[in-house]
Order: structure tokens, then sequence, then C-alpha cells
């Protein structure tokens, strides 16, 4: 299986957890059989492509928006999981990190709060 990680470029450092998490994701969508090695290879690399071909910078900076992009692409291509569900969640998400206080932990419910 390939490996994402190790095809990143040498300046695309994993300085967030969100980055590895994003990059486990992938993965996990292998091993589980959703995707192929091939499949992730060659829609990470049309997405980087389809980037710089818009004016995006190839120094490595935006490797990990290019991952999540990819997954959502594929997640959405696959069945696997709606754009419209996708977009649900991210305002869930934004909506749960700004409420919550600097240095705690972010939580969807704020019941949990």
């Amino acid at each position: 299986m390939s490996r994402p990680e190790r095809n990143r470029p040498a300046d695309a450092e994993l300085a967030e957890p969100w980055q590895v998490e994003a990059l486990a994701l992938s993965i996990a969508l292998q091993e589980a059989g959703l995707i192929s090695a091939v499949e992730w290879s060659e829609a990470l690399s049309a997405e980087i492509e389809k980037a710089r071909a818009a004016g995006d910078p190839a120094d490595g900076t935006t490797y990990y928006s290019h991952v999540v992009a990819t997954l959502e692409r594929l997640v959405d291509r696959k069945g696997l999981l709606s754009m419209d569900l996708l977009a649900n969640r991210k305002r869930d998400w934004e909506m749960a990190y700004r409420r919550t206080p600097h240095g705690q932990p972010v939580h969807l419910d704020p019941s949990t709060d």
C-alpha cells in the first residue's frame, strides 16, 4: 500500500494534529478497502495539479489542504458521505470552535462543555 506521508513534499511539515489525522484517514480508507492506494495517489496528484494550475505555490505549504480536499472529493465520489452532510458537519465544527474558550477542548455538543 502507498503511504501518503512518504510521498509528501519534504517541506510539507506535519505541524498540526489535523494534518496527521487527515493522512491517517486516507490510510484507514485504504485499509478498509474503500479506496485503493492507486486511486488515492491519482486523486491527490490531480488535486495538487489543479491547484497549481490555479496559482497555488509549489512549496509544500498547502499540501495538507490538498489532502483534505482529496478526501472530501473521494468520499463524495464513492458515496461515503454527501457534500451536503460534509458542509453541515464543517459548519457544526466551526460553530463549536467559535463558542469554545481559547485553550479548551472543542465539543460539537455544547452540553458536553
